[in-house]
């Protein structure tokens, strides 16, 4: 199982204006979660080639001032 801090260096490799202090304020599943994403994104592509959002997410989100 890989840490929270081996977890945002991976981030930062793929994404590179994500800020690690930015970073830091989400738990460990969050991270993991958007890890998975950003490798996915970087990975195969094709036909084959999906992503299923997690139950647990919402397909959208909005903020409100």
């Amino acid at each position: 199982m890989k840490t929270k801090a081996q977890m945002i260096d991976e981030i930062r490799q793929l994404n590179h204006t994500a800020h690690p202090e930015f970073l830091g304020l989400f738990e460990e599943q969050d991270l993991k979660t958007y890890l998975e994403r950003l490798t996915h994104i970087f990975g195969h592509r094709g036909r084959c080639s999906g992503w299923v959002r997690p139950g647990d997410t919402h397909a959208v989100v909005t903020s409100q001032p």
